[in-house]
């Protein structure tokens, strides 16, 4: 925890870009958006099957499309 303590007379908002910007020079806020935003690796079984589960997705919408199930990205952007 920082030690940073309200200067006499000081208002809260000067007192908060005081310590914000003491925390961005120690980097704590650079180590707590890593460890925030941080997205593990998938695995190779995980990526495989994915992939294969896209694959045949885009198939089945191309398919639908073909014989006229769904209409085409075209069409429905001119109606909005």
């Amino acid at each position: 925890m920082s030690d940073i303590k309200r200067k006499r007379g000081e208002s809260f908002d000067a007192f908060m870009r005081r310590v914000k910007r003491r925390w961005m020079q120690s980097g704590r806020l650079l180590q707590a958006r890593k460890v925030k935003f941080f997205i593990p690796k998938k695995s190779k079984n995980i990526q495989r099957f994915s992939a294969i589960r896209k694959v045949n997705l885009i198939s089945k919408t191309n398919y639908l499309r073909k014989i006229g199930k769904i209409k085409d990205e075209d069409e429905q952007d001119n109606r909005r």
